[in-house]
């Protein structure tokens, strides 16, 4: 097989497996550089803002204190706080980049989202270390941000309002899309809904900053727990 037909093939798996993310950072991205403009941030610092940041939570957040008039140093330290949970995504990973190049690794991380880990730790697990598809994912992902991000700033005139947009729905649609590639058995699924029904349970009585977090340890608890008893 030719290196052109590799990579080609290459690049049709990692577009399909990136598809959902591209589907959630499309809007998103859209929201955000419609947000940022109406703020006031410069057509270039919104766009290198999704180049060089590149975390949605971090960005937004951004954008909120700067509109409430917060100063530099409190941006950097909020948006710092929000991230620290790229520490634990990146110690998950680590022992599967053992045998990378210090440069790949630092690379790999710098487009590391909430996104592209939950698609690279079901890759990853299942065996599937194919590097340059790897970064294909990473790349992709990114261009369907900083595309997203190109299209609210051109809209940001035209916009006075993303709210009746509905945009927000945007990320869970698409984290339930990247769930679906990783069930694989009746744990999983009894996991995934046990979850998600703690999780609306403990947000309709009131939990509503820590109702994702609580679930998330008592379904990723339950899950072991079953595994457990069927070893």
């Amino acid at each position: 097989m030719t290196v052109e037909k590799t990579t080609g093939k290459s690049f049709a798996s990692a577009l399909r497996q990136a598809s959902p993310i591209i589907l959630g950072f499309l809007p998103v991205g859209f929201a955000y550089g419609v947000l940022a403009r109406k703020t006031g941030i410069s057509i270039d610092n919104t766009m290198l803002m999704s180049l060089l940041v590149f975390a949605g939570s971090a960005q937004f957040i951004a954008v909120g204190l700067l509109a409430a008039g917060a100063s530099a140093v409190s941006v950097i330290v909020t948006t710092f706080v929000v991230n620290l949970r790229h520490l634990l995504m990146s110690a998950a990973l680590a022992p599967f980049l053992q045998k990378w190049r210090k440069r790949e690794i630092m690379a790999f991380g710098f487009q590391l989202t909430d996104e592209t880990f939950a698609l690279h730790s079901t890759r990853f697990g299942s065996g599937d270390m194919n590097k340059s598809e790897t970064f294909m994912i990473n790349c992709i992902a990114q261009t369907a941000w900083v595309g997203g991000t190109a299209l609210g700033v051109i809209s940001s005139t035209l916009i006075s309002d993303v709210k009746p947009m509905g945009l927000d729905y945007a990320l869970p649609a698409m984290f339930i899309g990247l769930l679906l590639s990783q069930i694989k058995d009746k744990t999983h699924i009894l996991v995934a809904f046990g979850a998600g029904i703690l999780s609306t349970a403990l947000s309709l009585g009131g939990v509503d900053q820590w109702n994702v977090i609580i679930a998330t340890l008592a379904g990723a608890t339950a899950g072991v727990m079953i595994s457990w008893t069927r070893d």
